[in-house]
């Protein structure tokens, strides 16, 4: 094998499959990056099983030639020092030979490495993916899904099936829920998905990931299901991720199905003062804040440690109707609800002291959250 690509759009290749390789595998060639160079150009792969990214550089586009082939092959790279070569290569142009087998070289400029490589034919192959159901994502609605559920999956392997986000498509519908059992994020969409109908939970490692690599300039992505993967397709990237096992909870009936007390305040405005709240009460575990309605229909937030002091503010609503209330949440809980929304204002639903409540945006109606109150009046 033996081939000069441009170190730019090398190392961005590099960064993205990075992302699947673990130091931490029990397979010792899934720590490598396999490299296939071909006539079309350069494929590199990262997995840790778990999951798989491949990335695909064309030899050239419109603009111009980024690849030089001499030689077609295949080669593992050692993932951890490949990456830091290409990061730190003096030139634009990167050689790679590799010689007797598995014996790479590396050239740019007047800088030269030469690495111990592994036999691409020992790399795992990825699975081989019969479609099932397949639609297509626009991928501004798939990065938003993902921004607004991902964050209250549980990091608590006691229940993994809730370490996943659960997608359910049905009637032209994907619905997209998180939860950790003391929270919960909701989003709807609609698409044009043809027949398929599916629930699947998916790793919210794996749409984190997901998320970082995304290339912004391709308008859609396509979606692959299976039994136990799921696949997404752009023109120069797989991202394939296994699901998980189990059946996720039904959510819906946490949803509550009456309103006591709703308040709409300004979104941003509302996040900042809990914010402030919250600055005592980050040596509690649950950073508790306390929520009371005043005389006059606005709110007063506050927070008190024993050892540091206390904090109250009053926030003003937009609208409020129903009964007086007081309510403790966690300020952590609240503040990731608040930044995962795009509406200026929210409205907040409750329904008592000790039941859940709900979180709206005043423009998203498909956009809905859920946050456990904690016990403390």
């Amino acid at each position: 094998m033996r081939v000069s690509i441009d170190r730019k759009q090398l190392q961005e290749n590099v960064q993205d499959v990075m992302k699947a390789v673990s130091s931490r595998t029990t397979i010792p060639i899934l720590t490598g990056i396999k490299m296939v160079v071909t006539e079309e150009g350069v494929t590199l792969t990262g997995s840790d099983s778990d999951i798989s990214i491949e990335t695909f550089l064309p030899r050239e586009d419109e603009e111009r030639t980024y690849i030089d082939i001499e030689e077609p092959g295949s080669i593992v790279f050692p993932a951890a020092y490949f990456s830091e070569i290409v990061k730190k290569l003096p030139e634009q142009d990167v050689e790679i030979y590799v010689q007797n087998g598995t014996q790479i070289l590396i050239q740019s400029g007047n800088a030269q490495f030469r690495l111990n490589g592994l036999d691409a034919d020992e790399y795992p192959r990825l699975p081989k993916i019969e479609e099932q159901d397949t639609f297509s994502l626009p991928t501004n609605i798939l990065r938003m899904l993902i921004r607004q559920t991902v964050f209250a999956v549980s990091t608590s392997e006691t229940r993994p099936v809730l370490t996943g986000v659960n997608w359910k498509i049905g009637n032209g519908s994907l619905t997209s829920v998180a939860t950790d059992s003391h929270r919960l994020a909701f989003r709807d969409v609609q698409l044009e998905t043809g027949d398929a109908s599916f629930s699947a939970v998916i790793p919210g490692k794996s749409l984190n990931e997901l998320n970082k690599i995304i290339d912004d300039t391709q308008e859609e992505v396509e979606v692959l299901i299976t039994a136990n993967h799921i696949l997404f397709r752009s023109e120069n990237l797989l991202f394939l991720s296994r699901l998980l096992e189990g059946n996720y909870p039904d959510t819906s009936r946490l949803i509550p199905t009456e309103i006591k007390t709703e308040v709409s305040v300004s979104t941003k405005a509302f996040l900042q003062a809990i914010d402030r709240a919250s600055l005592f009460a980050r040596n509690d575990r649950n950073h508790v804040v306390k929520l009371s309605t005043l005389e006059n229909k606005n709110l007063e937030l506050s927070s008190d440690s024993p050892e540091i002091g206390k904090v109250v503010e009053k926030i003003e609503t937009n609208a409020f109707e129903g009964e007086d209330l007081k309510i403790s949440f966690s300020a952590k809980y609240m503040m990731e609800a608040l930044k995962a929304m795009e509406g200026s204002n929210v409205r907040i639903q409750f329904t008592g002291a000790m039941r859940p409540f709900v979180i709206r945006s005043d423009e998203e109606e498909q956009f809905m959250q859920l946050i456990t109150p904690v016990r403390t009046f």
